[in-house]
């Protein structure tokens, strides 16, 4: 149940509404743990009512006026508790590999450009966090908390740089195969 731990992390970061919570998913969490608008509203509400965050009073009162939340005591508690706990990893799944084992059995027809369109996504995605590298964690910057976000954009860079990798080698293999009859 990660969703309310990554919104936990993200209020203790910055109090924010729903809506700036929204909208920082979409810049930063959201490449590797995604939420819809929805999923975040309601995971509020659970988490108002658990008493782990709370909104803060308004500064005038207006009807239709978003809420801002910020952690409790109790809500930062709950995510020291979490990030101590052992997790063991979860298993990989990725549907272009399970299409790429049906192909094998079926036939590979319109395979090959899918792995190409993957392999542009990849692409793009390696050249925007290493943008974002560039630009947010240039040499020096080095405080703890600055060196664990880094840590998690790495990550990212990571595991596109692998994708990029291992479509470029499915792409040669593809080439190599014989003509299917």
């Amino acid at each position: 149940m990660s969703l309310p731990h990554a919104i936990l992390t993200a209020l203790l970061e910055k109090p924010s509404s729903g809506l700036e919570l929204t909208r920082r998913f979409d810049k930063s969490i959201g490449y590797f743990w995604s939420a819809t608008h929805q999923q975040i509203y309601r995971e509020l509400g659970k988490l108002e009512a658990e008493g782990l965050i709370r909104a803060l009073p308004a500064e005038q009162p207006a009807r239709g006026q978003k809420k801002s939340y910020e952690v409790l005591p109790a809500g930062r508690a709950e995510l020291a508790r979490w990030t101590a706990a052992a997790q063991d990893p979860k298993p990989q799944r990725d549907v272009l590999l399970l299409r790429l084992r049906a192909a094998a059995v079926v036939g590979r027809a319109g395979l090959e450009a899918d792995l190409r369109r993957h392999l542009e996504l990849h692409e793009r995605q390696l050249a925007e966090y290493r943008e974002i590298e560039e630009r947010d964690f240039p040499p020096g910057r080095d405080a703890p908390e600055d060196r664990l976000r880094h840590l998690v954009l790495r990550a990212g860079i990571d595991l596109e740089t692998f994708w990029t990798q291992w479509l470029g080698h499915a792409l040669t293999e593809f080439a190599d195969l014989p003509d299917a009859d």
